[in-house]
């Protein structure tokens, strides 16, 4: 058999092998690029249009398994040292950030991290004097909770005997009269005061309610120790003023006050009123507050004139300061009204009280004993 017609024979199978070995070759050779193996002498990709244009039904190359590229790991950011703060000088405008030198440019909140300043420890103590700087509100006073007030300027009028006529008018319509008495005592640094009221029935006369008063006078005028109270049927009580706690005491309650500068009870406020007007006729005009201790209690009184009256008495006409203590809601309901004689020392010469229930007392001056 001659070559050329073992060719001749052979033609087909010798074309399908050549382009076999062609495709594995090829397929090798680019399998070898893709993974970075090539030869040096590699072929350029000329033979794949040679290979487009025979149309070999060769069998199909085995899927090789390519393998997977192994990602880069990401560099971690360096920690960035804590810098000395700088002093204090205008800030720059915000500029982007700028990776240093060996350093890999990193996603946006890494650069913010890095730009950021960092975390600065407060010291407590540097802190401490701005929480300070707010006091904590001061507890409440005691009461009475009243603003200090200038002491009033006071001149005591003489020691005297004052006697009144006693008219009262009860909310039923019903009336009544009788006297009262004033008793005023002052001598060596110390005085007496005493209020007596009564009422006639018939030929004689019932004695509704005794006060009695005691203790020093001076620069405030009088200055309470002891005072009482005996009312008609019922038990007489004490209110005691000072004493070893500086306190404001009673027998019928167990309520304490401290002892204020110019502190008065229930006989000795009249007293002090007409001191307050001889010392100094504008400090009436203005206004007197006088804390009062009583049966029970304790109270600031606070008078306020009226005006100048005259009113008409068994003396004659007499020419009157008027002051009144209004009704005052949750310590007293009853009103007071007080008329004071400037030409006689001051002393009141009418006293009316009107009470809650519609009832009213008026006591006006029938004589004045001068007993100094």
């Amino acid at each position: 058999m001659t070559i050329a017609s073992f060719l001749s024979r052979h033609r087909r199978a010798l074309v399908i092998g050549s382009a076999t070995v062609l495709l594995h070759y090829l397929a090798i050779s680019f399998v070898g690029a893709r993974i970075g193996l090539a030869p040096a002498n590699a072929p350029d990709q000329e033979p794949l249009t040679i290979f487009a244009a025979l149309h070999a039904p060769a069998p199909p190359a085995a899927p090789v398994a390519l393998p997977k590229p192994t990602p880069k790991p990401t560099p971690k950011p360096k920690p960035v040292a804590a810098r000395p703060r700088a002093p204090a000088r205008p800030l720059p405008a915000p500029a982007a950030p700028v990776a240093e030198a060996g350093e890999q440019p990193q996603a946006s909140p890494a650069a913010a991290t890095d730009t950021a300043p960092a975390p600065v420890q407060m010291n407590l103590a540097e802190v401490a004097p701005a929480v300070e700087a707010a006091p904590e509100p001061a507890p409440p006073p005691a009461a009475p909770a009243e603003p200090a007030k200038p002491a009033l300027k006071v001149s005591l009028p003489p020691s005297a005997e004052l006697n009144y006529e006693v008219a009262r008018t009860d909310r039923d319509g019903g009336t009544w009269s009788g006297l009262s008495t004033i008793s005023w005592k002052q001598a060596g640094g110390a005085y007496k005061l005493s209020m007596e009221a009564s009422v006639s029935l018939l030929v004689a006369h019932v004695n509704l309610v005794l006060l009695t008063s005691e203790g020093t006078v001076g620069a405030d005028g009088i200055a309470p120790r002891l005072s009482t109270e005996k009312r008609r049927g019922k038990t007489q009580t004490a209110t005691h003023f000072g004493g070893p706690d500086g306190k404001i005491t009673f027998s019928a309650s167990e309520r304490s006050y401290p002892m204020l500068a110019g502190t008065q009870d229930k006989a000795s406020f009249l007293i002090q009123l007409a001191a307050i007007g001889r010392a100094d006729s504008a400090q009436l005009a203005s206004g007197v507050e006088l804390f009062v201790g009583e049966q029970k209690d304790a109270n600031p009184f606070g008078f306020v004139l009226v005006g100048k009256e005259d009113i008409d008495t068994r003396m004659g006409r007499m020419a009157t300061w008027h002051v009144a203590r209004p009704p005052r809601p949750g310590a007293y309901n009853s009103r007071l009204d007080i008329w004071l004689a400037p030409a006689h020392h001051w002393y009141p010469v009418q006293i009316r009280n009107t009470e809650s229930n519609g009832s009213v007392t008026t006591q006006t001056i029938r004589k004045i004993l001068i007993t100094d």
